[in-house]
């Protein structure tokens, strides 16, 4: 199996709520390796590098608004089939569909409030480790 990896962020919210490490734990607990980490203010313009693809949403502003409105956790995580094994254990973008014993699942409510983002695919992941854990936002 080809390993690859992968970024995930912890949200403000779940920063705020104490389920860091809950969420690391699960992660861990599905087989993945931590690779790197680091606690952090999302800037706004970190915010809006990450998130543009969605700059021409209508619900833009308010992420933004949102993923820096307090301290948030970065990470890089490795295994075979990193991106597909966090998504899944991530469960559904909207927490309304995202199945029991997922982190969406068993902690979130609101898809505004959805606790962790996961890189969507490793061409993604590349763009995002890069993104995160550069010299400049350290």
């Amino acid at each position: 199996m080809e390993r690859e990896q992968t970024f995930v962020m912890i949200k403000p919210d779940g920063v705020e709520r104490g389920l860091v490490g809950e969420v690391l734990r699960r992660f861990e607990e599905r087989g993945l390796e931590l690779r790197a980490l680091k606690f952090m203010e999302v800037s706004r313009a970190l915010a809006e590098e990450h998130y543009g693809v969605h700059a021409d949403k209508p619900f833009y502003p308010a992420l933004i608004e949102y993923i820096t409105s307090g301290p948030a956790v970065a990470s890089v995580w490795e295994g075979p089939n990193a991106v597909e094994a966090v998504r899944a254990t991530m469960g559904a973008t909207n927490p309304a569909e995202a199945a029991p014993g997922t982190i969406r699942g068993d902690y979130c409510l609101h898809i505004d409030r959805n606790l962790v983002h996961g890189s969507d695919a490793p061409e993604t992941a590349e763009r995002e480790i890069a993104l995160f854990f550069s010299d400049e936002n350290r």
